[in-house]
């Protein structure tokens, strides 16, 4: 297992580059998962105001939230609330080079919390994780939950659903140390992630070559195509904007219908004038609704008090 735990370092603005912050000391061994950078086409001399490009299928993506997201993050390096842990073994990754580009970033909450794991999209061909993974973690820590998310495999579906499914089976292993309740953990994903999530959410993780765990408690889904799915489905919260170009709103509703004919508990909203990749949706009609899908998800925990947020910050 390995963590991070940093001093903090001076703010960026936007005026700082792709290098700046993937070699900001704080992310030390992982600055390169920050922005995505997966696709490997990228200007190190680029500056942070024009961070959107790096994002071809998301919208209300701004310099200022990616900046601010940013430095949060440095001040919880330096406070020991944010870590980053491999869940491959260096001898897996030897025998598979690809496994080298993961990782788990983990926003502490209070000790022995549920978890959520948050799988950004990006339409497996970069991962979305400064738009649509780290402000939604920090928003679930700052409520006291535990939350991950998952810097997973480019190029396909079922590799990216396999480290998810890797990913879980090292919480569930490491959940002492790292000090989390494995009851009632949620899995949350957004376009491409949002597949991800329902595929363990639908077969479990053990299909995709994890461990023989507990399903999620709650799926939380946010403009995704994806229709496949099982009777045992847990209880899901589904999202979209009504000018999404990517993911059919009307397709995420006749999914939305079978898994309610199938007896599966589903809250779905739909966004007016909100295209494709919206993340938290600020400025937007979706603001707010990270708020509703933490109540649905806690109102299907058999322990749905919601836990008080740390009073200090951890070391």
């Amino acid at each position: 297992m390995r963590t991070q735990t940093m001093e903090n370092d001076l703010h960026l603005t936007t005026r700082h580059t792709v290098r700046d912050v993937v070699n900001l000391p704080a992310f030390a061994g992982f600055g390169k998962f920050i922005l995505p950078l997966d696709r490997g086409r990228y200007d190190e001399a680029m500056p942070l105001e024009r961070v959107a490009s790096l994002l071809p299928y998301h919208s209300h993506v701004t310099a200022e939230a990616v900046v601010h997201t940013i430095n949060d993050m440095v001040d919880k390096a330096a406070s020991g609330e944010l870590g980053f842990y491999d869940f491959y073994t260096d001898r897996q990754k030897q025998l598979d080079a690809t496994k080298a580009s993961t990782g788990l970033f983990f926003f502490r909450g209070k000790p022995g919390a549920p978890f959520a794991v948050i799988c950004p999209g990006g339409g497996f061909s970069y991962v979305a994780s400064i738009h649509e993974g780290f402000p939604h973690a920090l928003a679930l820590s700052q409520k006291g939950y535990n939350a991950f998310v998952l810097q997973y495999r480019v190029g396909g579906e079922r590799i990216a659903t396999q480290d998810l499914a890797a990913a879980l089976s090292f919480i569930f292993e490491n959940a002492a140390a790292l000090a989390v309740s494995t009851k009632d953990y949620s899995l949350w994903g957004s376009s491409a992630g949002a597949r991800m999530v329902a595929r363990i959410g639908s077969y479990g993780a053990g299909v995709y070559g994890g461990a023989d765990l507990p399903r999620p408690s709650t799926v939380v889904m946010a403009y995704t195509g994806h229709t496949d799915f099982t009777e045992q489905d847990p209880p899901t919260f589904a999202v979209v904007g009504d000018r999404d170009g990517i993911a059919s709103p009307a397709t995420m509703e006749r999914r939305v219908n079978a898994l309610r004919g199938a007896g599966v508990n589903v809250e779905f909203h739909v966004y007016r004038g909100v295209g494709h990749g919206f993340g938290l949706g600020n400025g937007t009609a979706a603001e707010g609704w990270l708020d509703d899908a933490t109540r649905f998800w806690e109102d299907h925990s058999s322990s749905p008090s919601t836990p008080a947020a740390p009073s200090v910050r951890l070391s």
